[in-house]
C-alpha cells in the first residue's frame, strides 16, 4: 500500500481566472487528491530581507510551511514583460533564507503567449533554491490562451500529451508511481 503524497501546485499568475490556474486545475484532476492548489500569492507582503530570517510575517510562515510539508511542488506561471510575475518572484524571495526547496522535487511550467524568458528565469531561481527538477519536469507552453475551451477544459491534443508526459515524469521524480 502506497503512502499518499502531498503535492503543492503554486500558480504564479495574479489573475483570478488565469490560464495557469486552469492548467493547475487540469493537473490536479490528473493527479487526484494528492494535489493541492495554493491560494493567491498576493496575500504575501513585499519581500524584506531583514525580516526574512529574523521575523517573517505570519503569511510568509504559512506559505513556507506549505512548501516544506509538501513532497513536491509544481509551479505554473505566465510570463509578464519577459519575466516572472511579481507575486511569484516575491513568494520565492521569501524562501531564499531557508532550505525548504533544497532537494524538493519540482515541476516547472511556464504557460504564456511566448514565455521563454520567464521559463529560463524560473529554472535559474529554482536551481538557486536547490530544488530538484529535470528536463522532463519542465514544460514551456506557448500560446496557452488558445489551448482551453470556454468551459476551462484543456482542448489542445498536443498540449494534453505534453502535460501527461510532464506529470508522469514529475510523479516519477516524487515517487508517486
Amino acid at each position: 500500500m502506497s503512502v499518499r503524497k502531498n503535492i503543492l501546485l503554486i500558480v504564479g499568475s495574479a489573475t483570478p481566472q488565469s490560464s495557469n490556474l486552469q492548467l493547475a486545475r487540469t493537473i490536479q484532476a490528473m493527479g487526484g487528491d494528492s494535489y493541492t492548489i495554493t491560494e493567491s500569492l498576493a496575500q504575501l507582503p513585499h519581500f524584506e530581507p531583514l525580516l526574512s530570517a529574523a521575523a517573517p510575517p505570519e503569511a510568509v510562515l504559512l506559505f513556507r510551511n506549505k512548501v516544506e510539508q509538501s513532497d513536491g511542488v509544481i509551479i505554473c506561471t505566465p510570463e509578464y514583460i519577459f519575466s516572472l510575475p511579481a507575486v511569484l518572484k516575491n513568494a520565492l524571495e521569501w524562501c531564499v533564507a531557508t532550505t525548504i526547496f533544497a532537494q524538493k522535487p519540482a515541476g516547472l511550467i511556464t504557460a504564456s503567449a511566448h514565455g521563454a524568458k520567464a521559463h529560463e528565469e524560473l529554472q535559474l531561481i529554482m536551481k538557486t533554491l536547490e530544488a530538484r527538477f529535470t528536463k522532463d519536469t519542465t514544460l514551456l507552453i506557448q500560446g496557452i490562451k488558445g489551448r482551453f475551451d470556454q468551459q476551462g477544459n484543456l482542448s489542445d491534443r498536443q498540449t494534453a500529451v505534453q502535460l501527461q508526459a510532464f506529470v508522469s515524469a514529475f510523479e516519477d521524480l516524487v515517487g508517486l508511481c
